[in-house]
Protein backbone atom coordinates (compact mmCIF):
# COMPACT_ATOMS: atom_id res chain seq x y z
CA UNK A 1 0.00 0.00 0.00
CA UNK A 2 1.41 3.35 -0.68
CA UNK A 3 1.78 6.67 1.18
CA UNK A 4 -1.31 8.06 0.21
CA UNK A 5 -3.83 5.24 0.46
CA UNK A 6 -2.12 4.45 3.75
CA UNK A 7 -3.09 7.93 4.77
CA UNK A 8 -6.24 7.52 3.39
CA UNK A 9 -6.96 4.21 5.36
CA UNK A 10 -6.01 5.76 8.59
CA UNK A 11 -8.33 9.09 8.01
CA UNK A 12 -11.10 6.77 7.07
CA UNK A 13 -10.49 4.48 10.37
CA UNK A 14 -10.14 7.57 12.82
CA UNK A 15 -13.35 9.21 11.21
CA UNK A 16 -14.97 5.81 12.03
CA UNK A 17 -13.73 5.59 15.50
CA UNK A 18 -14.88 9.35 16.14
CA UNK A 19 -18.37 8.38 15.14
CA UNK A 20 -18.80 5.27 17.10
CA UNK A 21 -17.40 7.62 20.09
CA UNK A 22 -19.95 10.31 19.66
CA UNK A 23 -22.74 7.85 18.63
CA UNK A 24 -22.29 6.06 22.32
CA UNK A 25 -22.44 9.13 23.48
CA UNK A 26 -25.72 10.12 22.30
CA UNK A 27 -26.89 6.95 23.26
CA UNK A 28 -25.73 7.28 27.09
CA UNK A 29 -26.72 11.03 27.43
CA UNK A 30 -30.09 9.55 25.71
CA UNK A 31 -30.47 7.44 28.40
CA UNK A 32 -29.40 9.32 30.95
CA UNK A 33 -32.08 11.85 30.18
CA UNK A 34 -34.87 9.52 30.35
CA UNK A 35 -33.52 8.21 33.77
CA UNK A 36 -33.06 4.96 32.27
CA UNK A 37 -30.40 2.70 34.08
CA UNK A 38 -28.15 0.48 31.40
CA UNK A 39 -30.11 -2.93 33.05
CA UNK A 40 -33.30 -1.21 32.32
CA UNK A 41 -32.36 -0.10 28.69
CA UNK A 42 -31.71 -3.67 28.33
CA UNK A 43 -34.12 -5.09 30.12
CA UNK A 44 -37.08 -2.82 27.67
CA UNK A 45 -34.43 -3.15 23.96
CA UNK A 46 -33.50 -7.08 24.47
CA UNK A 47 -30.09 -5.55 24.07
CA UNK A 48 -27.65 -7.51 26.19
CA UNK A 49 -25.96 -5.14 29.25
CA UNK A 50 -22.39 -6.01 28.10
CA UNK A 51 -23.34 -5.03 24.43
CA UNK A 52 -24.92 -1.69 25.67
CA UNK A 53 -21.90 -1.08 27.73
CA UNK A 54 -19.52 -1.34 24.69
CA UNK A 55 -21.99 0.56 22.42
CA UNK A 56 -21.80 3.33 24.88
CA UNK A 57 -17.66 3.56 25.41
CA UNK A 58 -17.31 3.92 21.32
CA UNK A 59 -16.75 0.67 21.21
CA UNK A 60 -19.02 -1.30 19.44
CA UNK A 61 -19.86 -1.58 15.83
CA UNK A 62 -23.69 -1.56 16.12
CA UNK A 63 -25.81 -2.95 13.63
CA UNK A 64 -29.18 -1.21 12.36
CA UNK A 65 -31.79 -3.36 13.57
CA UNK A 66 -29.88 -3.34 17.27
CA UNK A 67 -29.86 0.21 17.03
CA UNK A 68 -33.84 0.43 16.02
CA UNK A 69 -34.45 -1.46 19.39
CA UNK A 70 -32.38 0.84 21.35
CA UNK A 71 -33.96 3.80 20.19
CA UNK A 72 -37.63 2.43 20.46
CA UNK A 73 -36.92 1.27 23.81
CA UNK A 74 -36.39 4.99 24.52
CA UNK A 75 -38.93 6.29 22.63
CA UNK A 76 -36.82 7.96 19.93
CA UNK A 77 -36.23 7.86 16.69
CA UNK A 78 -33.45 6.12 15.33
CA UNK A 79 -32.36 8.58 12.87
CA UNK A 80 -31.73 11.22 16.14
CA UNK A 81 -29.33 8.57 17.79
CA UNK A 82 -27.31 8.18 14.33
CA UNK A 83 -27.38 11.87 12.70
CA UNK A 84 -24.30 13.70 13.69
CA UNK A 85 -23.11 17.05 11.62
CA UNK A 86 -21.71 16.46 9.08
CA UNK A 87 -25.08 14.83 7.50
CA UNK A 88 -26.91 17.72 8.08
CA UNK A 89 -27.81 20.56 5.80
CA UNK A 90 -25.32 23.38 5.34
CA UNK A 91 -27.42 25.67 7.47
CA UNK A 92 -27.91 23.22 10.14
CA UNK A 93 -24.66 22.24 9.93
CA UNK A 94 -23.62 25.33 10.82
CA UNK A 95 -25.65 25.75 13.52
CA UNK A 96 -24.93 22.10 14.94
CA UNK A 97 -20.86 23.20 14.85
CA UNK A 98 -21.48 26.49 16.68
CA UNK A 99 -23.53 24.79 19.04
CA UNK A 100 -20.52 22.38 19.55
CA UNK A 101 -18.56 25.00 20.54
CA UNK A 102 -20.79 26.76 23.37
CA UNK A 103 -20.48 25.46 27.12
CA UNK A 104 -23.87 24.92 28.33
CA UNK A 105 -24.93 28.10 30.10
CA UNK A 106 -24.81 30.12 26.51
CA UNK A 107 -26.34 26.95 24.71
CA UNK A 108 -29.12 27.72 26.87
CA UNK A 109 -29.03 31.14 26.42
CA UNK A 110 -28.70 30.67 22.84
CA UNK A 111 -32.19 28.66 22.40
CA UNK A 112 -33.77 31.00 24.40
CA UNK A 113 -32.95 34.03 22.19
CA UNK A 114 -33.56 32.00 19.23
CA UNK A 115 -37.10 31.06 21.24
CA UNK A 116 -37.82 34.47 21.78
CA UNK A 117 -37.18 36.22 18.30
CA UNK A 118 -39.13 33.17 16.81
CA UNK A 119 -42.48 33.65 18.93
CA UNK A 120 -41.75 37.96 20.12
CA UNK A 121 -45.14 38.26 20.83
CA UNK A 122 -46.73 36.65 23.76
CA UNK A 123 -48.27 33.46 23.91
CA UNK A 124 -51.73 33.58 25.80
CA UNK A 125 -51.78 29.89 25.92
CA UNK A 126 -49.72 29.48 28.72
CA UNK A 127 -52.74 30.91 30.58
CA UNK A 128 -52.49 30.77 34.07
CA UNK A 129 -51.19 27.75 34.39
CA UNK A 130 -47.72 26.97 36.89
CA UNK A 131 -45.87 23.92 35.73
CA UNK A 132 -42.77 22.31 38.07
CA UNK A 133 -39.74 20.48 37.05
CA UNK A 134 -37.05 18.98 38.50
CA UNK A 135 -35.11 15.99 39.78
CA UNK A 136 -37.55 13.80 42.07
CA UNK A 137 -36.53 15.07 45.55
CA UNK A 138 -36.65 18.63 44.24
CA UNK A 139 -39.77 19.70 46.02
CA UNK A 140 -42.36 19.27 43.10
CA UNK A 141 -45.60 17.31 44.75
CA UNK A 142 -44.76 19.57 48.19
CA UNK A 143 -43.79 22.97 47.32
CA UNK A 144 -46.59 22.74 44.20
CA UNK A 145 -49.61 21.86 46.76
CA UNK A 146 -48.22 24.49 49.20
CA UNK A 147 -48.31 27.24 45.95
CA UNK A 148 -51.53 25.85 44.65
CA UNK A 149 -52.92 26.52 47.85
CA UNK A 150 -51.19 30.63 48.29
CA UNK A 151 -52.61 31.33 44.70
CA UNK A 152 -56.03 30.05 45.27
CA UNK A 153 -55.46 27.55 42.31
CA UNK A 154 -56.23 23.94 41.97
CA UNK A 155 -52.91 21.63 42.38
CA UNK A 156 -52.12 17.89 40.27
CA UNK A 157 -49.27 15.17 40.21
CA UNK A 158 -49.18 14.27 36.84
CA UNK A 159 -47.44 11.31 37.40
CA UNK A 160 -50.85 10.50 39.61
CA UNK A 161 -53.34 11.21 36.42
CA UNK A 162 -51.26 9.02 34.28
CA UNK A 163 -51.41 6.04 37.02
CA UNK A 164 -55.72 6.71 37.51
CA UNK A 165 -55.47 6.79 33.10
CA UNK A 166 -53.88 3.41 33.40
CA UNK A 167 -55.30 1.82 36.18
CA UNK A 168 -51.37 0.81 37.65
CA UNK A 169 -49.06 1.74 39.58
CA UNK A 170 -45.96 4.10 37.60
CA UNK A 171 -43.79 0.82 38.34
CA UNK A 172 -45.88 -1.73 36.84
CA UNK A 173 -46.29 1.03 33.45
CA UNK A 174 -42.80 0.92 33.10
CA UNK A 175 -42.68 -2.59 33.61
CA UNK A 176 -45.63 -3.98 31.13
CA UNK A 177 -46.00 -1.46 28.90
CA UNK A 178 -42.34 0.08 28.67
CA UNK A 179 -40.99 3.48 28.40
CA UNK A 180 -42.66 4.52 25.01
CA UNK A 181 -46.43 4.01 26.16
CA UNK A 182 -45.43 5.89 29.53
CA UNK A 183 -44.78 8.70 27.34
CA UNK A 184 -47.28 8.71 25.39
CA UNK A 185 -50.10 8.44 28.38
CA UNK A 186 -47.89 11.52 29.87
CA UNK A 187 -48.32 13.53 26.92
CA UNK A 188 -52.27 12.62 26.77
CA UNK A 189 -52.88 13.33 30.38
CA UNK A 190 -50.96 16.75 30.32
CA UNK A 191 -52.43 17.46 27.01
CA UNK A 192 -56.21 17.23 28.93
CA UNK A 193 -55.17 19.05 31.61
CA UNK A 194 -53.88 22.26 29.85
CA UNK A 195 -56.80 21.86 27.93
CA UNK A 196 -59.61 22.05 30.18
CA UNK A 197 -58.02 23.62 33.43
CA UNK A 198 -56.76 27.15 33.99
CA UNK A 199 -55.39 28.73 37.34
CA UNK A 200 -53.44 25.48 38.02
CA UNK A 201 -50.11 24.39 39.73
CA UNK A 202 -48.88 21.27 37.84
CA UNK A 203 -46.05 18.88 39.65
CA UNK A 204 -44.38 16.69 36.62
CA UNK A 205 -42.70 13.79 36.38
CA UNK A 206 -39.10 14.37 36.22
CA UNK A 207 -37.85 12.62 32.74
CA UNK A 208 -40.86 14.78 31.36
CA UNK A 209 -38.20 16.83 29.75
CA UNK A 210 -36.84 13.88 28.05
CA UNK A 211 -39.42 13.94 25.56
CA UNK A 212 -39.65 16.92 23.02
CA UNK A 213 -43.32 16.46 21.94
CA UNK A 214 -44.26 16.62 25.26
CA UNK A 215 -41.98 19.25 27.34
CA UNK A 216 -42.66 21.42 24.28
CA UNK A 217 -46.06 21.52 24.88
CA UNK A 218 -45.69 21.93 28.59
CA UNK A 219 -43.59 25.05 28.13
CA UNK A 220 -46.28 26.35 25.58
CA UNK A 221 -48.78 26.09 27.55
CA UNK A 222 -47.68 26.58 30.90
CA UNK A 223 -44.82 29.13 33.27
CA UNK A 224 -42.62 26.58 33.80
CA UNK A 225 -40.14 26.93 36.79
CA UNK A 226 -37.13 24.35 36.96
CA UNK A 227 -36.97 23.63 40.65
CA UNK A 228 -33.23 22.91 41.59
CA UNK A 229 -30.99 21.34 44.46
CA UNK A 230 -27.68 19.50 44.86
CA UNK A 231 -27.65 15.94 44.14
CA UNK A 232 -26.78 14.93 47.90
CA UNK A 233 -30.15 16.65 48.59
CA UNK A 234 -31.66 14.84 45.35
CA UNK A 235 -30.54 11.70 46.80
CA UNK A 236 -31.25 12.58 50.83
CA UNK A 237 -34.99 13.43 49.75
CA UNK A 238 -35.63 10.77 47.46
CA UNK A 239 -34.15 8.00 50.25
CA UNK A 240 -36.25 9.64 52.93
CA UNK A 241 -39.87 9.24 50.85
CA UNK A 242 -38.52 5.43 50.17
CA UNK A 243 -38.44 5.43 46.83
CA UNK A 244 -35.58 4.69 44.53
CA UNK A 245 -36.88 4.61 41.17
CA UNK A 246 -35.34 4.31 38.56
CA UNK A 247 -32.56 3.28 40.08
CA UNK A 248 -33.30 0.27 42.35
CA UNK A 249 -30.41 -2.11 42.36
CA UNK A 250 -27.96 -0.04 41.21
CA UNK A 251 -24.80 0.19 43.63
CA UNK A 252 -23.90 3.57 41.88
CA UNK A 253 -26.54 5.00 42.59
CA UNK A 254 -25.39 8.80 43.71
CA UNK A 255 -23.11 8.78 40.35
CA UNK A 256 -26.36 7.74 38.73
CA UNK A 257 -28.65 10.85 39.62
CA UNK A 258 -25.65 12.74 38.75
CA UNK A 259 -25.24 11.80 35.16
CA UNK A 260 -29.21 12.24 34.92
CA UNK A 261 -29.15 15.89 36.33
CA UNK A 262 -25.80 16.67 33.97
CA UNK A 263 -27.82 15.51 31.18
CA UNK A 264 -30.51 16.64 31.59
CA UNK A 265 -29.47 20.45 33.01
CA UNK A 266 -29.40 21.24 28.95
CA UNK A 267 -33.28 21.06 29.19
CA UNK A 268 -34.18 22.17 32.98
CA UNK A 269 -32.49 25.67 31.27
CA UNK A 270 -34.94 26.21 28.78
CA UNK A 271 -37.74 26.79 31.51
CA UNK A 272 -39.40 30.31 32.20
CA UNK A 273 -37.70 30.17 35.54
CA UNK A 274 -35.47 28.71 37.93
CA UNK A 275 -36.08 27.87 41.97
CA UNK A 276 -33.29 26.67 44.00
CA UNK A 277 -34.24 24.58 47.15
CA UNK A 278 -30.94 23.90 48.11
CA UNK A 279 -29.83 24.64 51.98
CA UNK A 280 -33.68 25.75 52.50
CA UNK A 281 -36.42 24.77 54.48
CA UNK A 282 -39.67 24.40 52.87
CA UNK A 283 -41.49 27.02 54.03
CA UNK A 284 -38.17 29.49 52.52
CA UNK A 285 -37.95 28.00 49.27
CA UNK A 286 -42.52 28.29 49.63
CA UNK A 287 -41.87 32.15 49.75
CA UNK A 288 -39.24 32.08 46.80
CA UNK A 289 -41.28 29.94 44.71
CA UNK A 290 -44.03 32.27 45.18
CA UNK A 291 -42.25 35.47 44.44
CA UNK A 292 -41.17 33.66 41.40
CA UNK A 293 -44.88 32.16 40.17
CA UNK A 294 -46.21 35.96 41.05
CA UNK A 295 -43.75 37.88 38.56
CA UNK A 296 -44.90 35.60 35.83
CA UNK A 297 -48.29 35.72 36.18
CA UNK A 298 -48.28 39.50 36.63
CA UNK A 299 -45.92 39.84 33.32
CA UNK A 300 -47.82 37.56 31.28
CA UNK A 301 -51.28 40.03 32.69
CA UNK A 302 -48.94 43.27 31.79
CA UNK A 303 -48.55 41.92 28.02
CA UNK A 304 -52.19 41.35 27.51
CA UNK A 305 -53.28 44.34 29.62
Amino acid sequence: MNKVAADYTRREDRAANEYLVELGARVRAARARRGMTRKILARDSGVSERYLAKLETGQGNVSVLVLRQIADAMDMRMLDLVTVGEQLSPQMQALYQLAKRLPEDLLATAINVIRERIGKTVDDAKGRRISLIGLRGAGKSTLGSLLAGRLGFGFVELNKKIEEEFGASLAEIFSLAGQPSFRRLERRCLANIVDNQDEIVIATGGGIVADEQTFSLLLRRTHVIWLQAAPDEHMARVMAQGDMRPMAGSREAMEDLKQILSSREPLYRRADAYCSTSGKQIDESLQVLEGIAMALLQFRASQTA
